[in-house]
């Protein structure tokens, strides 16, 4: 665009719910809008969100990022008889997915949009939208590409009646017990979503994923070369994305919570902290938090801990104390911190004093974690976890707990084995040297000239082609 009189492309990013999707929306927002690549952004907001996190984030974005356009979209009522007991996300998914033709289409011409990205939870009507109003569109897939390359193949895996572990062309096998839980029930309304999701894949204009060449190259190379699904769109891998600052935009009340557990960590001697969060989505059982609680005393190491109460943070009224056992904080005698509040997970991994995260292993944690040089101790949950937590340990960044159970399954693990793993963990100079490789290949990615840059400045150029096409 070198011409004063050409414009930048306009460009409607359309996330879904969950800080798993927001997050990294936020983020291409902040990577389009800045002098390096100069789009014109707007992302749209589907209200009501389902967590106060969200509703928080997206103040915080906004405030951060005055360049960006707000579009907020207020959904219907849903009825969700059809589908009682659903995640509340998978809900919420479900209204936005319905929403989409009918409110979306004003928006977008209001908008004056040349392109539109959309989040993978509504490719299947983004994309028909987007080609009845003859508009290029692209899918962001927020997760790992070796999980992509799952969800692109998992509907040629139902076609064949395939009922064991899956194993995905150019990429290997991934086990059943992988699968997100959800899928073991092909009625279940995250299952038709997903599959419907993944059929439309095809007819996009390109995907983007939050990661980078250097860290999953078979699963990149065989997506972008056809092996996966025949005749796939092009691929662009746009990682890690960088965390957007808020610290400046925050209400005073969370300003005060950040600086307790900075002001705590800035005390801590280098690499000495266990930093511990099992992320924004899930909560673990009473007894499984009794018994981390007793590893993390029980392993003498230093811990900042982020503790979650309940499934929707609004729901979250239990008290610490009630929830970690009588005298487990007054025996932590300065060497552990334990938060319910929020905090800029970024900012924390970045921190002088973090030597490990043990973590659920949602993709927006271990791309932090990764960008930060922090090694993983991987304990993932439920979802996408054990895929991306194979993937941070064949990269080398972190270990992976296998035999440690997750969601649905029986089995509690013992406050003796949590204490032993995250010692090991935290002594393992291999791992720490590893990680700090993989650190440095991330910066080059998204560098200027690196594979993660060009791939985001061939994206643009492509909607800026788009806007004098016929």
């Amino acid at each position: 665009m070198a011409s004063s009189s050409v414009r930048a492309p306009r460009i409607v990013l359309l996330p879904s719910a969950g800080m798993g999707h927001l997050a990294p929306f936020g983020r291409l927002a902040a990577a389009l809008s800045s002098s390096s690549h100069a789009c014109d952004v707007s992302l749209v907001t589907f209200l009501p969100t389902v967590s106060s996190a969200e509703s928080a984030h997206l103040d915080s974005l906004f405030a951060a990022l005055p360049a960006v356009r707000r579009i907020d979209v207020r959904l219907p009522p849903l009825d969700t008889s059809a589908f009682s007991g659903a995640d509340p996300f998978y809900a919420h998914y479900e209204a936005a997915r319905r929403a989409t033709p009918l409110l979306l289409p004003p928006l977008l011409a209001a908008a004056g949009a040349d392109a539109l990205v959309a989040d993978i939870s509504l490719a299947s009507v983004a994309i028909p939208l987007a080609n009845k109003l003859r508009l290029p569109c692209y899918v962001f897939f927020t997760a790992s590409a070796t999980m992509f390359s799952f969800y692109a193949y998992f509907p040629t895996y139902l076609d064949a009646a395939e009922n064991g572990d899956a194993d995905v062309p150019g990429v290997g096998r991934v086990p059943r017990s992988w699968f997100p839980q959800a899928l073991h029930d092909r009625g279940n309304l995250f299952t038709q979503q997903f599959v419907a999701n993944g059929r439309s894949l095809p007819d996009a204009d390109g995907l983007l994923v939050n990661t980078f060449d250097g860290l999953e190259p078979e699963a990149v190379a065989a997506l972008r070369s056809g092996t996966v699904v025949p005749g796939f769109p092009p691929v662009f891998t746009v990682g890690p994305l960088t965390p957007v600052s808020f610290l400046a935009t925050r209400e005073p009340s969370t300003k005060g919570a950040a600086a307790d557990h900075t002001a705590w960590l800035d005390a801590q001697p280098e690499r000495s902290v266990v930093y511990v969060s099992f992320g924004s989505r899930k909560a673990l059982a009473p007894v499984q938090l009794g018994e981390l609680a007793g590893g993390l005393e029980a392993s003498g190491c230093r811990f900042l801990w982020v503790v979650k109460g309940s499934v929707v943070d609004r729901d979250d009224g239990a008290d610490l104390r009630e929830m970690l056992g009588e005298g487990f904080l007054e025996r932590l005698q300065g060497r552990g911190m334990v938060t319910k509040a929020w905090v800029e997970q970024g900012d924390v991994l970045k921190h002088p004093a973090v030597g490990m995260f043990l973590s659920h292993c949602g993709w927006n944690s271990l791309t932090e974690a990764v960008a930060s040089g922090v090694p993983v101790l991987a304990w993932p949950r439920f979802a996408d976890q054990r895929v991306n937590a194979g993937v941070v340990a064949r990269a080398g960044a972190g270990a992976w707990a296998e035999a440690w159970s997750w969601e649905g399954e029986e089995g509690v693990v013992k406050a003796e084995e949590i204490a032993e793993t995250v010692r090991s963990v935290v002594a393992d100079e291999t791992l720490r040297t590893k990680a700090a490789t993989v650190r440095d290949a991330a910066a080059r990615a998204v560098a200027s000239g690196g594979t993660s840059y060009r791939s985001l400045a061939e994206l643009v150029r492509r909607c800026a082609t788009a806007i004098y096409s016929p």
